[in-house]
């Protein structure tokens, strides 16, 4: 069973920094994709940013130039560094692995949260 845990979240002051890790229960060097979105409150989620295997990068537009996805398949984890962080950035954040072979190959984390207030 595929188990993605993340971590990292909590409240920041607009202006710092945080470092979102996802580790998975399962090798990552045959995944297509990894990736983070995000959810604010009453809101639908949406992609944050996510890389290939060949490390093709997406960002979503408020994400560049602030956020950093990486990946380590050897450490079977992704991280989102996320710097310059702002009330705006204040969702629950999730780490999403994807086969790319349609729904059934999609993995979701529980979330973490992220909170970014004076």
């Amino acid at each position: 069973q595929v188990q993605l845990v993340e971590s990292g979240g909590g409240l920041v002051q607009p202006g710092g920094s945080l470092n979102l890790s996802c580790s998975s229960s399962i090798r990552t060097d045959d995944v297509y994709l990894m990736g983070w979105y995000r959810q604010p409150a009453g809101q639908e989620r949406a992609l944050v940013a996510r890389i290939s295997l060949g490390r093709i990068i997406n960002y979503a537009d408020f994400a560049k130039g602030r956020f950093t996805i990486s990946r380590d398949d050897a450490k079977r984890t992704v991280t989102l560094q996320m710097n310059n962080l702002t009330p705006d950035d204040t969702a629950l954040y999730y780490c999403n692995m994807d086969f790319g072979i349609g729904e059934r190959g999609r993995y979701w984390g529980q979330g973490t949260h992220v909170t970014v207030s004076s």
